[in-house]
């Protein structure tokens, strides 16, 4: 009987060792996908493991050491060579008005990079009424998963417009109603954008006061720093904001898109790395999200105006802008914003309405008008909407974030820049491949599991038997960005296979018009 009891243990001490489910007889399994001889990586492991993944429904129901098992599928996919992954998760996006759209709600720029679920509501924006807004999005049909933050800014102009001043503590009781009412709808937390209009005019308690109530549900504090180079109270200072606000408030810090912006902050990586490895150790729950690209993009208006100026209305905005008195303060304040984001000739027109201009530097269109580029920025934030990339960070601080284990990988995707269409390619190949900075294992759970424990879903970021079945197939060879500064808007190539809530999506390389995709929180 000892013995019986002793062999029992030893085999089932095998099959955890071998990350498979169970282990079997001759009893047939019967599941409705599997995908066979793929070097798969759960999320977890270091290495690549040959296992074989099945899918039940729209859950991951088992997986077994290739060929030894017996297991039946009604769709069976040998993926031979080809790296098997948990779908990608980016943290940061703005997709709202594609998943919106009934042209482009398949999200097809995500889903071929691989990504099977994306974060809305960053930067202090996005839609106030969450419940409202996952309706509307699931009866739509949307192409991938899709969570939802709620914004400081959004919340503060519901309850008091543009207006350049702190909150009453009557219009912050009812931001604080709203936000109740969203985090009960499952939003995943607040997000700050205190760099841009009107989440600028807020002081820092009025955000402690509103994380405080994202904390009481669990939720995340998800934040566009107030300064990332010396634009205001600098980088380092608005760090430290950040810091103070969820020390505060109790709740996790998570930066978005870190980086060092512009010529005066170039270098600070190391210091600002030290202040929140310091935080972490006194207790403070920090992570950060990054994009792969030495150039962030914006919008004209927010790289170089000044803030006081966009106060109020658009209306005001111009006024101001044409305002003989204000000349000389706009002028000096311009020519500065300018300069720290590498000077005109940094900033790149990615996408506007006038398209000759697309392509052109803010120094070439200033040449091409016979106007200095101050002259020129006024003007073009008049005649629309102006996207800009702003070519402003160095190698070494990119390179000294992406290390850090508390670092996941997003895209923060906008028109006219490539990182909305290439982003996770691009951080593989030229992070992975070219300067082997990071391996492939630590890539797919910078990019799966890690944002996933960030964001606290529990189904979702591994492969892993009764986590939903978001997973990729890509060739490790082919994986690859065609997108770039010049042609933005083209799909990546090498993601083969993926599978969203268990339904297949992309079939060998071809999409296969399903919206699969659900709110998740």
């Amino acid at each position: 009987m000892r013995k019986q009891v002793k062999n029992s243990y030893v085999v089932m001490l095998t099959c955890s060792l071998l990350l498979i489910t169970g282990c079997f007889d001759d009893k047939v399994t019967k599941v409705d996908t599997l995908i066979i001889n793929g070097q798969v990586y759960t999320g977890i492991n270091e290495q690549a493991q040959m296992l074989d993944v099945a899918i039940c429904g729209s859950e991951i129901c088992g997986l077994y050491p290739s060929g030894k098992h017996h297991v039946v599928a009604k769709y069976t996919h040998d993926v031979t060579g080809k790296i098997v992954s948990p779908g990608f998760i980016d943290p940061h996006t703005h997709s709202l008005e594609e998943l919106y759209s009934k042209d482009k709600n398949h999200n097809l720029n995500y889903l071929t990079q691989g990504v099977t679920t994306v974060v809305n509501g960053n930067d202090g924006e996005g839609p106030v009424d969450i419940a409202k807004a996952a309706r509307e999005l699931e009866a739509n049909g949307i192409g991938t998963n899709v969570a939802l933050l709620v914004g400081h800014g959004s919340l503060r102009e519901q309850v008091m417009g543009r207006a350049q001043r702190f909150a009453t503590t009557e219009e912050l009781g009812e931001m604080s109603q709203l936000l109740t009412t969203a985090m009960e709808a499952g939003a995943l937390g607040l997000s700050t954008g205190l760099y841009y209009v009107p989440g600028s005019f807020a002081n820092t308690e009025e955000v402690i006061t509103l994380a405080k109530v994202a904390s009481k549900y669990n939720g995340i504090y998800d934040t566009h720093l107030r300064d990332e180079s010396t634009f205001n109270i600098g980088f380092l200072a608005a760090l430290s904001e950040a810091i103070e606000i969820a020390d505060a408030a109790n709740i996790h810090l998570h930066l978005a898109h870190i980086k060092a912006l512009g010529v005066d902050v170039w270098g600070e990586s190391k210091v600002a790395i030290e202040k929140i490895e310091h935080a972490q150790a006194e207790g403070v729950s920090i992570s950060a999200d990054q994009y792969p690209w030495l150039a962030s993009g914006t919008k004209l208006h927010s790289a170089v105006m000044p803030k006081w100026v966009m106060a109020d209305s658009k209306q005001a905005f111009y006024q101001r802008l044409n305002d003989v008195n204000l000349a000389e303060k706009l002028t000096s304040e311009i020519k500065e914003n300018i300069r720290r984001r590498g000077g005109p000739t940094s900033l790149l027109i990615t996408a506007f309405q006038d398209s000759e201009l697309i392509g052109l530097t803010l120094a070439q269109v200033a040449e091409k008008r016979a106007i200095d580029p101050v002259t020129a920025a006024i003007q073009l934030v008049q005649e629309g909407e102006v996207r800009i990339a702003s070519f402003n960070m160095s190698d070494a601080d990119v390179e000294n974030f992406m290390v850090q284990p508390w670092v996941v990988t997003s895209s923060d995707g906008t028109n006219g820049h490539p990182r909305k269409f290439a982003s996770f390619p691009q951080k593989y190949q030229e992070y992975v491949q070219k300067k082997a900075l990071i391996t492939l294992a630590e890539f797919i759970k910078q990019s799966s599991n890690k944002t996933a424990e960030i964001l606290g879903f529990k189904d979702r970021g591994q492969l892993t038997k009764g986590y939903m079945a978001d997973i990729i197939v890509f060739d490790a060879k082919a994986f690859s960005a065609n997108a770039n500064f010049s042609n933005w808007n083209k799909y990546s190539s090498g993601v083969e296979q993926v599978w969203l809530n268990g339904q297949q999506v992309i079939k060998n390389g071809y999409f296969q018009e399903k919206l699969a995709g659900k709110f998740v929180h």
